[in-house]
């Protein structure tokens, strides 16, 4: 985050609005910082230096942030509001929910925030987007949104939270619910088309809700005790229902079976094929991470057989590294 950045005074928040006690619920709101080796399987797509927050969620300095800031990560650096810094070791990350989680290395003197009930975050009701450095780095929101969001990545949240208005370095901000626990994690900011011609900025949040399930494998395990879903190294989107292929991993399964930018998918073991999250649920359907997926794509004025062989995604990156 821009260290000359501060939220316009209208929407920042501020303590005679909120029953908790906002300085120290945004006190446990750290920076994260990553660096990622060259060779790595994400680096051409999410970078080699990575920033933006996290969130302390237990008094031993585990941060919860979301998990592309620290994939593959070698070095991870956790700044406090105070300025300093610490070093941090990648405990997981979960492809499934995104989430990642980070274990301070060094004693880290702020309280932890702790876990709120997401599902009680409804439409209109007021949240504070918060980001490493207080109220002058946080955004007074509300929830607009409660719905299903596909990312292109083979991605998908059933209940997102969205908010506005949009922080505009959302990545792992922690979302503060009404009662002062944490109930989501910043993962993107989106256009939505607002009353005018004019397109409005939201935040899409991963709710915490999604964690709980989850966090003592993640700590234990280093990652969910689930199989893997079948992964297919691809990167679509989505136009009128249509799912068209926009780019493949190299390397990976989509890239080996053929398949192609501009493809349309139209179906998945011969059921057609209807929107992104369609087709995401369609193919994890078939099978843990390794089942061979057949489709039919359209390419050059014809339709075409595949056959893509899945794949475990945590296989084709570095792991955490040890210190």
């Amino acid at each position: 985050m821009p260290l000359d950045w501060k939220t316009p005074p209208e929407i920042e928040p501020r303590q005679e609005y909120y029953e908790f006690d906002l300085a120290r619920a945004l006190s446990a709101v750290v920076g994260v910082r990553s660096l990622v080796p060259a060779d790595a399987f994400t680096a051409d797509i999410l970078g080699t230096e990575r920033s933006g927050n996290g969130v302390v969620i237990r008094a031993d300095g585990l941060v919860l942030t979301i998990g592309y800031l620290i994939t593959e990560a070698e070095a991870v650096w956790l700044t406090l509001s105070s300025g300093s810094a610490v070093p941090g070791h990648v405990v997981a990350y979960d492809q499934e929910t995104g989430f990642g989680l980070v274990q301070a290395l060094a004693r880290v003197e702020v309280p932890a925030l702790e876990l709120g009930v997401s599902s009680q975050a409804t439409p209109a009701t007021s949240v504070i987007a918060a980001g490493v450095g207080g109220p002058g780095h946080s955004v007074a929101a509300r929830v607009v949104a409660r719905q299903e969001f596909a990312g292109y990545w083979e991605y998908l949240i059933d209940q997102a939270i969205f908010t506005a208005p949009a922080h505009p370095f959302w990545g792992g901000t922690g979302l503060i619910g009404p009662d002062g626990r944490l109930i989501g994690i910043g993962s993107l900011q989106i256009e939505q088309a607002g009353e005018t011609s004019e397109t409005v900025p939201l935040n899409m949040y991963v709710p915490t809700d999604l964690l709980k399930p989850i966090l003592d494998d993640l700590l234990t395990l280093g990652q969910a005790n689930r199989p893997p879903r079948p992964w297919l190294g691809l990167y679509a989107t989505e136009v009128d229902d249509r799912v068209i292929i926009a780019g493949v991993a190299g390397g990976g399964p989509a890239a080996n079976a053929e398949l192609r930018q501009g493809d349309v998918v139209l179906s998945v073991a011969g059921a057609k094929v209807s929107g992104l999250a369609g087709l995401f649920r369609k193919v994890w359907s078939m099978g843990k991470a390794g089942v061979k997926v057949p489709m039919t794509v359209y390419r050059d004025g014809r339709p075409m057989q595949l056959t893509v062989t899945s794949g475990d995604r945590n296989r084709f990156l570095k792991g955490p590294s040890l210190h």
